[in-house]
Protein backbone atom coordinates (compact mmCIF):
# COMPACT_ATOMS: atom_id res chain seq x y z
CA UNK A 1 0.00 0.00 0.00
CA UNK A 2 2.61 2.18 0.59
CA UNK A 3 4.54 1.69 -2.60
CA UNK A 4 1.54 2.49 -4.04
CA UNK A 5 1.00 6.07 -2.14
CA UNK A 6 4.79 7.02 -3.27
CA UNK A 7 4.19 5.89 -6.86
CA UNK A 8 0.75 8.06 -7.14
CA UNK A 9 2.75 10.86 -5.33
CA UNK A 10 5.79 10.97 -8.11
CA UNK A 11 2.85 10.69 -10.59
CA UNK A 12 1.21 13.43 -8.84
CA UNK A 13 4.30 15.76 -8.66
CA UNK A 14 5.80 14.87 -11.90
CA UNK A 15 2.53 15.93 -13.57
CA UNK A 16 2.05 19.39 -11.82
CA UNK A 17 5.83 20.18 -12.87
CA UNK A 18 5.44 19.20 -16.14
CA UNK A 19 2.17 21.72 -16.57
CA UNK A 20 4.32 24.36 -15.10
CA UNK A 21 6.88 23.72 -17.22
CA UNK A 22 4.88 23.70 -20.32
CA UNK A 23 2.76 27.05 -19.50
CA UNK A 24 5.87 29.08 -18.75
CA UNK A 25 8.03 27.89 -22.01
CA UNK A 26 8.10 29.64 -25.33
CA UNK A 27 8.67 33.58 -25.49
CA UNK A 28 7.75 34.33 -21.58
CA UNK A 29 3.69 34.81 -22.49
CA UNK A 30 2.37 31.34 -22.71
CA UNK A 31 1.96 32.16 -26.66
CA UNK A 32 -1.98 32.65 -26.29
CA UNK A 33 -3.31 35.11 -28.66
CA UNK A 34 -4.80 36.96 -24.84
CA UNK A 35 -1.29 37.14 -23.49
CA UNK A 36 0.55 38.11 -26.58
CA UNK A 37 -1.73 40.98 -26.82
CA UNK A 38 -2.05 41.99 -22.73
CA UNK A 39 2.09 41.76 -23.04
CA UNK A 40 2.31 43.84 -26.38
CA UNK A 41 -0.52 46.67 -24.61
CA UNK A 42 1.64 46.74 -21.64
CA UNK A 43 4.66 47.49 -23.68
CA UNK A 44 2.64 50.39 -25.65
CA UNK A 45 1.38 51.99 -22.13
CA UNK A 46 5.14 51.76 -20.96
CA UNK A 47 6.36 53.58 -24.20
CA UNK A 48 3.66 56.28 -24.02
CA UNK A 49 4.99 57.53 -20.87
CA UNK A 50 8.52 57.08 -21.93
CA UNK A 51 6.96 59.33 -24.96
CA UNK A 52 5.70 61.80 -22.26
CA UNK A 53 9.04 62.47 -20.52
CA UNK A 54 10.46 62.47 -24.12
CA UNK A 55 12.88 59.52 -24.09
CA UNK A 56 11.80 58.89 -27.93
CA UNK A 57 14.36 56.06 -28.96
CA UNK A 58 13.62 53.83 -25.82
CA UNK A 59 9.50 54.42 -26.52
CA UNK A 60 10.41 53.32 -30.34
CA UNK A 61 12.09 50.46 -29.41
CA UNK A 62 8.94 49.40 -26.86
CA UNK A 63 6.84 49.85 -29.79
CA UNK A 64 8.44 47.65 -31.90
CA UNK A 65 8.88 45.03 -29.63
CA UNK A 66 5.33 45.59 -28.60
CA UNK A 67 4.44 45.69 -32.61
CA UNK A 68 6.09 41.94 -33.12
CA UNK A 69 3.99 40.69 -30.90
CA UNK A 70 0.64 42.03 -31.90
CA UNK A 71 1.85 40.56 -35.54
CA UNK A 72 2.21 37.31 -33.14
CA UNK A 73 -1.21 37.52 -31.50
CA UNK A 74 -3.18 38.53 -35.13
CA UNK A 75 -1.39 35.19 -36.78
CA UNK A 76 -3.92 34.01 -34.25
CA UNK A 77 -6.64 35.53 -33.77
CA UNK A 78 -8.24 37.83 -36.81
CA UNK A 79 -11.20 38.75 -35.30
CA UNK A 80 -10.35 41.12 -32.58
CA UNK A 81 -10.30 44.92 -33.51
CA UNK A 82 -8.31 45.60 -29.96
CA UNK A 83 -5.23 43.85 -32.05
CA UNK A 84 -5.88 45.70 -34.99
CA UNK A 85 -6.06 49.17 -32.96
CA UNK A 86 -2.85 48.45 -31.45
CA UNK A 87 -1.22 47.05 -34.21
CA UNK A 88 -1.84 50.38 -36.60
CA UNK A 89 -0.96 52.41 -33.28
CA UNK A 90 2.71 51.33 -33.11
CA UNK A 91 2.78 51.24 -36.75
CA UNK A 92 2.19 55.12 -36.46
CA UNK A 93 4.29 55.74 -33.78
CA UNK A 94 7.13 53.93 -35.50
CA UNK A 95 5.63 56.28 -38.76
CA UNK A 96 4.75 53.91 -41.02
CA UNK A 97 1.28 55.76 -41.67
CA UNK A 98 0.10 53.78 -44.78
CA UNK A 99 0.40 50.76 -43.31
CA UNK A 100 -1.05 52.20 -40.03
CA UNK A 101 -3.98 53.12 -41.67
CA UNK A 102 -4.74 49.86 -43.18
CA UNK A 103 -4.53 48.42 -39.93
CA UNK A 104 -6.87 50.97 -38.53
CA UNK A 105 -9.42 50.68 -41.23
CA UNK A 106 -9.08 46.36 -40.56
CA UNK A 107 -10.26 46.90 -37.18
CA UNK A 108 -13.17 49.49 -38.02
CA UNK A 109 -14.78 46.58 -40.48
CA UNK A 110 -14.71 44.91 -37.57
CA UNK A 111 -16.47 47.10 -35.59
CA UNK A 112 -17.32 50.05 -36.66
CA UNK A 113 -18.16 52.50 -33.55
CA UNK A 114 -14.24 50.99 -31.54
CA UNK A 115 -13.86 54.16 -29.49
CA UNK A 116 -9.80 53.88 -29.85
CA UNK A 117 -9.54 53.18 -33.46
CA UNK A 118 -12.00 56.08 -34.55
CA UNK A 119 -9.50 58.35 -32.15
CA UNK A 120 -6.31 56.92 -33.31
CA UNK A 121 -7.38 57.03 -36.88
CA UNK A 122 -8.52 60.38 -36.37
CA UNK A 123 -4.87 61.51 -34.90
CA UNK A 124 -3.65 59.91 -38.39
CA UNK A 125 -5.49 61.72 -40.41
CA UNK A 126 -4.36 64.76 -38.44
CA UNK A 127 -1.01 63.98 -38.99
CA UNK A 128 -1.14 63.47 -42.39
CA UNK A 129 -2.64 67.38 -42.79
CA UNK A 130 -6.48 64.91 -43.79
CA UNK A 131 -8.57 67.02 -41.57
CA UNK A 132 -11.20 66.75 -43.11
CA UNK A 133 -11.25 62.94 -42.92
CA UNK A 134 -10.16 63.30 -38.96
CA UNK A 135 -13.54 65.10 -38.43
CA UNK A 136 -15.56 62.08 -39.33
CA UNK A 137 -13.46 60.09 -37.23
CA UNK A 138 -15.03 62.40 -34.58
CA UNK A 139 -18.49 62.71 -35.85
CA UNK A 140 -18.40 58.89 -35.20
CA UNK A 141 -17.18 59.49 -31.75
CA UNK A 142 -20.12 62.36 -31.40
CA UNK A 143 -21.81 61.34 -28.15
CA UNK A 144 -19.89 58.58 -26.38
CA UNK A 145 -19.26 61.14 -23.35
CA UNK A 146 -15.53 59.68 -23.23
CA UNK A 147 -12.27 60.84 -23.45
CA UNK A 148 -11.55 59.69 -27.06
CA UNK A 149 -13.78 62.09 -28.45
CA UNK A 150 -12.45 64.77 -26.54
CA UNK A 151 -8.92 64.18 -27.48
CA UNK A 152 -9.49 64.23 -30.89
CA UNK A 153 -11.61 66.65 -30.89
CA UNK A 154 -8.63 69.08 -29.07
CA UNK A 155 -6.09 67.61 -31.22
CA UNK A 156 -8.06 68.77 -34.65
CA UNK A 157 -8.83 72.02 -32.84
CA UNK A 158 -5.32 72.76 -32.63
CA UNK A 159 -4.84 72.02 -36.61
Amino acid sequence: MKKIIFIFSILLISNNCLAAASSGSGDGDGGTKINLYKSAEKLVLKAKKLEKKNKIDKALKLYSKAHDRLVKAYKKDKKNPDILNYLGYTLRKKGDFEKAEFYYLKGLELDANHLGINEYLGELYVQTNRTDLAKKRLEVLKGCNCEEFEELKELIEKK
